[in-house]
């Protein structure tokens, strides 16, 4: 959705139907199925639409019966059926749209409206009688709303791109706000600053408020209609086992509203117990959709994937991500330019190329369900913030999270945290000084966590389902789930929110033991994930660094970054992907990369050209196809034996005269793996005979080693960098 209202009492004229037509097109991408216009007064809309709820009779605008207001709303209304059995007798709906009930909430109940909605949504309502613009969010501000406000008219947009179509509107990237941001640095330090929207002059309608825009004058007001829980307070008076029990409720109430729809809903399954536990509580059981990549299959998230929907009864597709595809130049910008934010990474873009496979392969699936949401308030980074130990650990290590934090932004009262525990300022007062909330650690760490969904899950969960016309629906991010979590009393947080506890048990019963108690995995971290970081690694590398070469070449980005030193990082993570942090890089090149596209608008998302979509891989037994899935997903390269190859020029093989038998393969310097002679002497044989100059296919021969022994290890240390290709034989 989109629009332009006049701040300065005139109407909008003729002219702005063209503004409202480019902003349109730049948003197509959400909205495949409709396309509507309005003006009148001082207001210009623009609607996209994607039809899930009543598909024809719910075109937007909505408007009352005496047309005093009007509305567009992007999302869903889960409890619209029991909101309208509450309006006034008489109020009479006229369509079958979730959203309409708002129109009359609003006139009922004026900025209260809201208090009672359960959903997803970002909403525009002009009052006529009152002469004022109404933006509004749902709690964890799933759905986006922008908006830019000058002296004459305020121009919003659900992506910061449709608002660039207005000359008069900003066009550039904060690197201040960037730069300084802990999820852009990914500081170990808890964060509980406004969600932004990472460009100067465009302003993010805050989750969980109402902002007023006066049209007569400009001013703006904003009402929060609700407020992230204290989770200091802990004041439920229930039993451990009635909070358990009660959880498990709100969840499945969650689920059920989250289906609500006139078309069908799939389901994004990974192999961790949060979508499992939204499949199993699933009333119409829906298509699930897995990634296959070489981290999925490294950290056996797929393969439990497939065993969950097995299990209850689903179909599963595993969508390929092979390890030998590397986005394109241009397929990396148009995936930046649909998110819009420097935080797009590895997890953005496989989560893009599985709503692309959902939209291309099953079509009739408009939504899909997720199971996000459940490690940020239920505890699920507890062990990993532990280090290792238990919830006493878990607690230290927060609260020295909330110290960084606090000296990073007084570093002139840092001296009074140095004699730890014995300081004589109180650790309140030094907060307080800092800014941050005055509570304890554990409050900041899920204020820290209500942040990071606002500004990362959300925001790249909705661009990539909406950029193949898709929406995204998260059960977790029920705002009674949250409240519940926050009112565990202190006593009981290690039996409850210690690992997802309470979440745990609460699906007891409902799912297998085996999969209650699976510990938590990373989307791609663990075991593989050194494919995904070759995969990007490559990407930055590829066609003489051109991303990163694009990114540098600015004088914002010149004077920002030391561009000899980002080159130096990419050299480096290109001889070891495991070197540094591969996002980290990629989102420094990101911010290089927005600064060029909003000065040099590229075309709108639908009219350009995407890259191949992906294919899924049936899998029926996983024991039995075992050795085909791996085949499919982790593509080496290919070694023939008229190649001729050698160890490159920063690898050496050692050994001490202690340990004969023992080999140490150094990179650049560093050892980086241990061989040992006894358990693979033909691997260690062909390794010291690669010379450049003899075929791989003559040296196996002379050397009397099996091809098959050999060639996956030659075919890894080629992708790892360790050998490389000398002039062909012959």
């Amino acid at each position: 959705m989109s629009g332009i209202a006049r701040v300065d009492g005139r109407p909008v004229g003729e002219g702005t139907d063209a503004l409202l037509r480019r902003m349109a097109r730049v948003l197509a991408h959400r909205g495949p199925d409709d396309e509507t216009y309005f003006r009148s007064g001082p207001l210009g809309l623009g609607f996209v639409r994607l039809s899930l709820v009543d598909p024809e009779g719910g075109a937007q605008p909505l408007a009352t019966d005496d047309g005093a207001l009007v509305l567009i709303a992007n999302g869903e209304i889960y409890n619209h059926r029991e909101l309208a059995a509450g309006l006034p007798a008489g109020t009479r709906l006229r369509t079958r749209s979730d959203c309409e009930v708002l129109l009359h909430l609003y006139r009922r109940d004026g900025l209260r409206f809201l208090d009672k909605v359960r959903g997803m949504f970002s909403l525009v309502l002009w009052d006529r009688d009152h002469d004022r613009l109404v933006f509004a969010r749902d709690r964890f501000g799933i759905k986006p709303l922008f908006y830019h406000l000058d002296r004459e008219r305020i121009v919003f947009a659900s992506e910061v791109k449709a608002l660039f179509q207005d000359p008069s509107c900003p066009r550039e990237l904060d690197w201040d706000a960037a730069l300084g941001d802990q999820m852009l640095s990914m500081a170990p330090v808890t964060d509980d600053s406004p969600a932004h929207s990472w460009f100067k002059g465009i302003e993010l309608v805050p989750a969980a408020s109402i902002v007023t825009v006066d049209l007569t004058n400009g001013s703006i007001s904003t009402h929060r209609y609700w407020d992230f829980p204290s989770f200091e307070a802990g004041d439920s008076a229930a039993s451990e086992s009635q909070l358990v029990a009660d959880y498990g409720r709100f969840l499945a109430e969650s689920v059920e509203e989250s289906q609500m729809a006139d078309v069908e809903i799939g389901l994004f399954l990974s192999g961790g117990i949060d979508s499992a536990a939204v499949a199993a509580l699933a009333g119409v059981k829906p298509k699930t959709y897995t990634a296959l990549n070489g981290s999925t299959l490294g950290n056996g998230d797929a393969e439990s994937a497939h065993a969950i929907a097995a299990a209850l009864g689903l179909a599963n597709h595993q969508v390929l991500l092979d390890t030998a595809h590397t986005p394109g130049v241009e397929e990396w910008k148009r995936h930046l330019w649909l998110l819009e934010t420097p935080l797009a990474g590895p997890e953005t873009f496989y989560k893009y190329e599985m709503y692309r496979y959902v939209g291309a392969h099953t079509p009739e699936i408009k939504a899909m369900l997720l199971g996000g949401g459940a490690d940020e308030f239920n505890g699920g980074y507890s062990k990993t913030i532990a280090g290792g130990g238990q919830w006493p650990d878990f607690v230290r290590n927060v609260a020295g999270m909330g110290v960084a934090r606090d000296r990073a932004r007084r570093p002139d009262l840092g001296a009074w945290w140095d004699a730890a525990g014995r300081s004589p300022v109180s650790a309140r007062y030094l907060r307080e000084a800092a800014g941050g909330h005055a509570g304890d650690p554990y409050h900041a760490l899920f204020r820290w966590k209500y942040r990071d969904v606002q500004l990362y899950n959300c925001w790249h969960e909705d661009r990539t389902a909406a950029g193949n016309g898709i929406e995204a629906r998260v059960p977790f991010l029920d705002h009674r789930l949250v409240e519940l979590v926050a009112a565990v009393p202190e006593e009981l947080r290690p039996s409850l929110v210690w690992d997802k506890q309470i979440l745990r048990r609460a699906m007891s019963g409902i799912l297998p033991p085996e999969m209650v108690d699976r510990p938590k995995g990373p989307f791609f971290y663990g075991d593989g994930e050194h494919h995904t970081y070759r995969t990007f690694v490559r990407m930055l590398a590829q066609d003489g660094d051109r991303l990163l070469e694009e990114a540098l070449d600015s004088d914002a980005a010149r004077h920002h970054l030391d561009t000899d030193e980002v080159r130096a990082q990419l050299r480096r993570l290109e001889r070891d992907p495991s070197a540094g942090h591969v996002e980290l890089l990629l989102r420094v090149v990101n911010l290089g990369l927005l600064e060029r596209m909003t000065a040099d608008l590229p075309a709108p998302l639908v009219d350009t050209v995407k890259a191949p979509v992906p294919q899924g891989v049936p899998v029926t037994d996983w024991a039995v196809e075992r050795a085909s899935i791996e085949a499919r997903v982790v593509r080496r390269p290919e070694v023939e034996p008229e190649h001729v190859l050698r160890l490159t020029d920063d690898v050496l093989l050692l050994h001490s005269a202690d340990e004969p038998a023992v080999w140490y393969l150094v990179v650049n310097g560093s050892i980086e793996y241990v061989l040992d002679e006894v358990e693979n002497p033909g691997w260690l044989r062909l390794l010291h005979a690669f010379d450049g100059k003899q075929s791989y296919g003559d040296l196996i021969t002379g050397l009397g080693v099996a091809a098959d022994e050999v060639a996956p290890l030659v075919a890894e240390a080629l992708e790892l960098g360790l050998l490389s290709h000398a002039v062909p034989a012959g």
